[in-house]
């Protein structure tokens, strides 16, 4: 069975010297990864380069998943295939009083930045992460670089604005007769 490269063993950094572990691993994704037109693909390689810092009762991983993507052009329909790296910063916690404050200070309440936990085999998955990180940082509509093969052709712009300003939008072109 394949590891999920998104999983790190963090026991040994926890308990350590004290200072920063790299580790890379690679293998299939466990999932797919990113926005609809274009993610890492389930199954696809990926390779993730972790720095993992202990922090006493827990951990800081700041780590980076390289793959191949696969997507396509919404101008053209075109297959996108590119390498891309996605980089994340995670804290991890191994107990429940990692980061304790003022409970009289009610201003972070429902910032939505919990803390995740350090499993009890002192594993940390940063797959959610980089799911997250992926859907903030992957092109939404992403189009081919440096410019589409069929760039010459009436293909339309993906908001429906062609580049020029003199040529008219064929999708458009029908309504003419009602200015």
């Amino acid at each position: 069975m394949a590891t999920n490269p998104f999983v790190f063993y963090v026991g040994d950094v926890m308990r350590g010297d004290g200072m920063p572990q790299v580790r890379s691993q690679t293998g299939p994704s466990p999932s797919r990864i990113g926005p609809e037109m274009i993610a890492i693909p389930e199954g696809g390689e990926v390779t993730v380069e972790a720095t993992i810092t202990p922090l006493g009762s827990g951990v800081l991983v700041d780590a980076t998943a390289t793959a191949v993507l696969d997507g396509e052009c919404v101008r053209c329909l075109a297959p996108l295939h590119p390498t891309e790296s996605i980089t994340i910063s995670q804290v991890f916690s191994s107990d429940d009083d990692f980061i304790t404050g003022d409970p009289e200070d009610d201003e972070d309440k429902g910032s939505g930045d919990e803390i995740l936990h350090v499993s009890r085999d002192d594993k940390v998955d940063l797959e959610q992460s980089f799911t997250d990180e992926a859907g903030l940082s992957l092109p939404f509509n992403p189009t081919c670089l440096p410019a589409c093969k069929n760039d010459e052709t009436d293909v339309p712009e993906p908001d429906g604005v062609s580049g020029e300003e003199e040529r008219t939008d064929p999708r458009w072109s029908g309504l003419e007769k009602f200015l």
